[in-house]
């Protein structure tokens, strides 16, 4: 295994972080307890999940995450591990969680205490909130409108002063962001320095072969104020692992969750036959070249895995061994040029 530190801070973390959202919806306990059991042999120390899984987010399975890991991690040596888990921003169908579903002190609070009691530990290593409170695109819709009547005020200081809070009350060490566009990173930035409060470090957004528009803007955020990337969906939701290229299989993500369809468009399927056959051509799979891809990217802290049966585990934890030449990244360029960003 790699390891890096997240920005700013001494806490060493792997290069690949083991996504959860799978548990205690197509994955039982077990399954989950497996998995830790596993990534933690070959080496993996950091943990992602969030109040809102499993996924999709639905009442009767709200929790369920957090609650399979906590039974596990009561078991270990808890500071052998970092754990990141998040708050959700406001959502109309998930009110089920909050009655009020926005970043305020008393939300912030009680979504942190209820996650400590469900993860069975006293602290969080990295607290991150899910996606903005206001109205913007923070899932990357084509064509999208900002809305010039958004009753949302300014109150990233509030949401810094209650973080910092909780870091004092040793609930949790750091804080991050997550869906978040590079207007929204920088003003975070902006008003913990004037304000000389404690900053995010991290921002969780998607980044794969599919999905590079974190290139665009944020990257240089990412690498000049020194806020590292924590890249979710690098496999597009399974797309890159090439299952979906001969049809739907039975039990696969997109065919039991057909609502889930960010990456399940023709020209999403067009640009992974063109990676599939790139990653042939130098004899590597394609979950090994998609997710070398995105560790080596210089703006990245750690590439979010996750898996639903333990071999599909195996062989994403071992692209941590894959380094991918320069005559390899420029086949991929070639492929983005012609094909870019397929699902944003």
């Amino acid at each position: 295994m790699k390891y890096i530190t997240l920005p700013n801070t001494d806490i060493k973390v792997s290069k690949i972080c083991l996504g959860t959202m799978t548990f205690g919806e197509q994955n039982t306990e077990k399954d989950g307890h497996d998995q830790l059991d596993y990534a933690v042999s070959k080496g993996i120390n950091f943990i992602d999940t969030a109040e809102m899984y499993a996924v999709p987010g639905r009442k009767e399975t709200q929790g369920s995450t957090e609650r399979i890991i906590g039974s596990w991690l009561k078991k270990q040596k808890r500071e052998d591990f970092v754990l990141a888990t998040k708050i959700v921003g406001p959502n109309p169908g998930m009110s089920y969680i909050r009655d009020n579903m926005d970043f305020s002190k008393a939300s912030i609070t009680e979504a942190i205490d209820k996650s400590l009691e469900r993860l069975q530990t006293d602290y969080v290593d990295l607290y991150q909130l899910h996606w903005p409170e206001r109205k913007t695109n923070f899932f990357s819709i084509r064509n999208f409108k900002q809305d010039v009547n958004d009753p949302w005020q300014n109150n990233f200081t509030e949401i810094l002063e209650t973080l910092n809070g909780l870091v004092k009350e040793g609930k949790i060490r750091q804080f991050g962001l997550s869906n978040e566009t590079a207007w929204g990173t920088m003003k975070f930035l902006e008003q913990a320095k004037d304000a000389g409060l404690q900053r995010p470090i991290t921002v969780q957004n998607p980044y794969s072969l599919l999905n590079r528009t974190y290139e665009i803007g944020l990257a240089e955020v990412g690498i000049r104020e020194n806020v590292g990337l924590l890249a979710y969906s690098p496999l597009a939701f399974g797309v890159l692992s090439g299952k979906y290229l001969n049809g739907m299989p039975d039990n696969s993500r997109l065919k039991l969750f057909p609502q889930m369809g960010r990456y399940n468009s023709d020209e999403a399927h067009k640009a992974t036959k063109s990676y599939a056959d790139l990653a042939k051509k130098h004899n590597l799979s394609l979950p090994q070249i998609s997710l070398a891809f995105c560790t080596q990217q210089p703006f990245l802290t750690s590439t979010i895995i996750g898996a639903t049966t333990m071999a599909q585990l195996k062989e994403n934890i071992g692209s941590i061994d894959v380094t991918l030449s320069e005559d390899i990244l420029k086949e991929i360029n070639a492929i983005q040029d012609t094909q870019p960003n397929p699902a944003p």
